[in-house]
């Protein structure tokens, strides 16, 4: 036999039993099923505007002659999370006749309070001025879509007078390190040759 038939016939042999099985190969294109993936409890706040447009298909609803609690189940389906977890919870206490101002209470994510409702991601400020306002046509036996329209103009000028603090902080933020760049190449460029040329004129006469 040629011996160079048995050299690479050796090399092609322990290539293959060097060579990774299919299970490595899987692993380099999807992650590993045995290492779990690191849990994040902060969630990213609902978008505000998203908040406002749930508020006025609920208003919506309202004037269409849905009840109050068949319109917070329909809203909760297309909310924010946020909103459509309280806004859930809510509707299947009403659907049970539960009583609207215990079914409006402030949403307590597994009996914890604010906090816990929070870690959960419940938008707790906006849930309860919306539960506020439900009480409070409840028991006043008013409209409660007028108020919830005003709710919704009030997140959205909210939202859109925080964008604008945004905006400015961030021009402000923006222009130090500008003003730090340019102001030396201004001094040495703008002021230092005319003082020095003052300088020599003077120094000279």
């Amino acid at each position: 036999m040629n011996p160079w038939t048995v050299v690479a016939a050796t090399l092609i042999a322990m290539a293959l039993w060097l060579l990774p099985g299919p299970a490595w190969t899987l692993h380099r294109v999807r992650a590993i099923p045995d290492q779990p993936q690191p849990a994040t409890s902060s969630r990213s706040p609902d978008d505000p505007f998203a908040v406002a447009s749930a508020i006025d298909l609920f208003a919506v609803c309202l004037r269409a002659g849905l009840p109050v609690g068949p319109a917070a189940a329909l809203v909760a389906e297309a909310a924010p999370p946020g909103l459509a977890r309280p806004l859930t919870v809510t509707a299947d206490l009403l659907a049970l006749g539960a009583d609207a101002d215990y079914a409006w209470r402030r949403f307590e994510a597994n009996g914890g309070g604010e906090e816990s409702a929070r870690r959960e991601g419940v938008d707790v400020e906006r849930f309860d001025a919306l539960a506020t306002l439900a009480r409070r046509s409840a028991r006043a036996g008013s409209s409660l879509a007028g108020g919830l329209t005003e709710l919704a103009d009030g997140i959205r000028r909210q939202a859109h007078d925080d964008a604008l603090a945004a905006t400015e902080r961030a021009g402000v933020a923006i222009s130090a390190p500008l003003g730090l760049c340019f102001l030396p190449a201004f001094v040495c460029l703008g002021i230092v040759p005319v003082v020095l040329g003052l300088a020599g004129s003077v120094l000279g006469g």
